[in-house]
């Protein structure tokens, strides 16, 4: 079972991601360090009492559509229930529309342990959450006045429709359209595909986002408009009215987040309403709409790099748990008669440790992201600037390297527990099912590096990418100075792995910068990759300077671990720079017309 991680969590924020400086220095000044513990502590303990057992339940029973209505899993409807009365829903909404206005980060950290407990379940709430920073930024005064409230509640929740069958990344080929009505609303009509919790019994109405074309838009995704379509219209005393002409035609059948419905949503065919045509608001501006989405996506891309971290977290506390108990052979210099426990295998070990450093080192990623963020919000201070520069910088590494981190671990976690490992029973299968999704939605891990390359890269003619870099070298520098025993090489790999990225991002900037756009983006995903592992291990670096004066044993983790990760990990880095600088001809030399399809 999930027990929340909540001192480590508290651990990362106040002492690696700089959030504890910030507090300090009064940049959150309706927060205290005892306000930020008790919002870890309770939704610490909601998610591993409340939400954990929903996990299993969710994947066996799965979810069901009868009669355009579709029916979640034994109890969660309850737990919904109890998520809102907490105010989990609006923990960083605005308190005009009766949010907590908490930030981000804390947000971030809370989304860990709800992701952690019962993915499929927070799934729901991540996307109300990101509808309501769409609408807050971007929608007219009547949509913020009227659905803010309802959704930060939620008592309602929302969707982003973005995909059809026809267009997946490539948002321009979409043929969703809506009309003009005369009286300020729009008629949709069209079909979208993977509408996660399209449609639910959570709620009493679901908003969903949608993108759509109006007849006389520009070609291409200059001409897509973003319009509130809500399942209910609300009546003139705001109140719940009439079907909207939307209904959820199909449940896809998946791998993994069996709990969470993902749906076939078809716009006004007829089958609700007088006549066809889904009733619809604008969101912003005509034909603007691909920016007010993305103001929803890049709010999701960070959270989903938060999820890659709770799954990571999950996986990782399932396979401990197995090691400790499974006894299988004889662990070298064991004592006493009868096999040993997996865990005192240095294999095992050596599985753990990785398990443990990578997704300690996801956690410090994602969460630094989401200070940046905040700061880069923070009306008056001086770096809100630099801090929202390196904000963009690090979310596609937080949401790429994070997931593919879950992946990763997830499979090791198999692994450990052998042949359980693949029997539904341990849970262990379901994690890694669970996880596979998360590299491919909010824009696939491949997108990320592209946008990491060929628009994070070139930020400031590559000064935001260096100013980073010269951070986490002050990190390896007084690592290195430390000189401790327990340290071993953790400075020295640490300032190596560093250079390895600087000069792959000084080799790709000068072919983005001189056209040579084919042969960076054959380095994207290694660069993606070598940028997380160093990044990360500076952070893993500085919480083991962080716990230098600490005995307990925590701490004595923390510079194993960090340890760990210098020495066993990042000398991966010199293989990803070569693969960088030296490997796109290998890519590019390669004729896809040449390469064997079978049939």
């Amino acid at each position: 079972m999930y027990r929340a991680p909540v001192s480590e969590i508290a651990f990362t924020l106040k002492h690696v991601t700089g959030f504890g400086e910030a507090l300090a220095a009064g940049l959150f000044p309706a927060l205290s360090e005892d306000l930020v513990d008790a919002v870890l502590t309770e939704a610490g303990r909601f998610a591993s009492d409340v939400m954990a057992p929903l996990n299993r339940v969710g994947d066996r029973e799965g979810v069901r559509l009868a009669n355009d209505a579709v029916t979640t899993a034994t109890g969660w409807s309850k737990v919904y229930e109890g998520w809102c009365a907490g105010g989990w829903n609006g923990i960083s909404a605005p308190e005009s529309a009766g949010g907590q206005g908490l930030p981000l980060i804390l947000s971030a950290a809370t989304q860990e342990m709800w992701n952690a407990a019962c993915m499929s379940f927070t799934l729901c709430p991540l996307l109300t959450m990101g509808a309501v920073e769409a609408i807050e930024r971007h929608g007219s005064e009547d949509l913020k006045a009227f659905y803010l409230p309802r959704l930060v509640s939620g008592r309602w929740t929302a969707t982003m429709n973005l995909t059809e069958p026809q267009s997946g990344s490539d948002l321009s080929t979409l043929t969703t359209r809506a009309e003009r009505h005369g009286d300020g609303t729009y008629r949709v009509f069209g079909q979208k595909i993977f509408i996660t919790y399209g449609e639910h019994d959570l709620s009493e109405n679901i908003v969903h986002l949608v993108l759509a074309r109006i007849p006389d838009a520009p070609a291409g995704s200059r001409g897509i408009s973003l319009f509130l379509v809500p399942k209910i219209i609300p009546d003139a005393g705001g109140g719940l009215g009439a079907r909207n002409d939307l209904f959820c035609a199909s449940l896809e059948k998946k791998l993994g987040i069996h709990g969470a419905p993902t749906c076939t949503m078809i716009y006004g065919d007829g089958r609700y309403g007088a006549q066809p045509g889904a009733v619809a608001w604008l969101i912003g501006e005509e034909h603007r709409g691909l920016a007010c989405m993305f103001t929803m996506m890049n709010n999701a891309r960070l959270m989903i790099g938060v999820q890659g971290v709770g799954l990571a977290e999950r996986a990782l506390q399932q396979a401990t748990a197995y090691a400790a108990e499974r006894r299988q052979g004889r662990a070298p210099g064991a004592s006493g008669e009868g096999s040993s426990v997996i865990a005192d295998h240095p294999d095992i070990r050596r599985t753990l440790m990785t398990m443990r450093a990578l997704t300690e080192a996801s956690r410090a990623i994602s969460l630094s992201c989401a200070l940046a963020a905040d700061l880069g919000r923070a009306e008056g201070y001086a770096g809100q600037s630099r801090q929202k520069a390196r904000a963009e910088l690090l979310t596609p590494i937080a949401k790429a390297f994070s997931t593919d981190v879950a992946v990763e671990v997830a499979s090791l976690g198999v692994q450990v527990h052998g042949g359980m490992g693949f029997i539904e029973e341990t849970g262990a299968a379901q994690t890694l099912r669970d996880s596979r999704i998360a590299p491919i939605y909010e824009g696939t891990n491949g997108i990320q590096a592209i946008d990491l390359v060929t628009r994070k890269l070139p930020l400031g003619e590559g000064s935001v990418v260096a100013e980073y870099i010269d951070e986490l070298k002050a990190i390896a520098e007084r690592a290195r100075a430390e000189n401790r025993p327990d340290f071993g090489r953790m400075g020295t790999r640490l300032e190596a792995a560093l250079e390895d990225l600087q000069a792959a991002g000084e080799h790709l900037l000068a072919l983005v910068k001189g056209g040579g756009t084919a042969e960076a983006l054959a380095g994207a995903t290694p660069y993606l990759r070598l940028f997380g592992l160093a990044s990360g291990g500076a952070y893993l670096a500085k919480a083991a300077l962080a716990s230098c004066g600490e005995t307990s044993a925590d701490a004595t983790l923390r510079i194993a671990t960090a340890r760990f990760f210098a020495e066993r990990l990042l000398p991966e880095t010199a293989a990803l720079r070569c693969v960088v600088i030296e490997g796109a001809e290998a890519v590019l030399g390669v004729d896809a017309a040449h390469i064997p399809a079978v049939t």
